[in-house]
């Protein structure tokens, strides 16, 4: 194995992990911990310490990973993202993982930084950026499921078929 590829690989390895981990935590720990902490009035650590932090690497890694990933397409990038000559699985875990990272930068990013005071917004325009913000992330958690089953499919349809 070649070393770049190689060291491609295990940046989009740990990048992924990285970036659905923190995916999955926001979805399934935060949005229900906040939910409660809010309640007692104790959200204040959170937003103001952990969820920022853990936004600064869940778009990062996000960022890491599709880029690693570009990198271990080299010359069939193309071929994957048209879904052409035998790249049809990769390249659907491709286009899904484009689509969750434009989630991610375009709308969940953006939005996050006015519910948590980073950016000024009125009331109003916090709430309507919460409600954008847990749907982009609920989105890209139902996305996360196929994207996975793709990528992890392998290269070519008869990988992820075994023809």
């Amino acid at each position: 194995m070649e070393l770049i590829p190689a060291l491609a690989r295990w940046l989009h390895l740990l990048a992924g992990v990285m970036w659905i981990g923190l995916l999955y935590y926001f979805n399934f720990v935060q949005v229900p911990a906040l939910k409660a902490a809010a309640a007692d009035g104790t959200a204040a650590g959170i937003t103001k310490h952990v969820a920022p932090r853990a936004l600064d690497y869940f778009r990062w890694s996000a960022l890491v990973t599709w880029l690693a990933g570009a990198a271990l397409l080299g010359n069939q990038f193309v071929p994957a993202f048209t879904l052409s000559k035998g790249m049809a699985g990769i390249g659907i875990g491709a286009w899904l993982g484009t689509i969750m990272l434009l989630n991610v930068w375009g709308l969940i990013w953006p939005n996050q930084q006015k519910v948590l005071g980073m950016k000024p917004a009125t009331d109003d325009e916090k709430a309507k950026a919460r409600r954008v913000a847990f749907l982009a992330s609920r989105t890209n958690v139902m996305l996360s499921i196929p994207m996975l089953f793709f990528m992890g499919g392998g290269w070519s349809h008869r990988a992820l078929f075994g023809l």
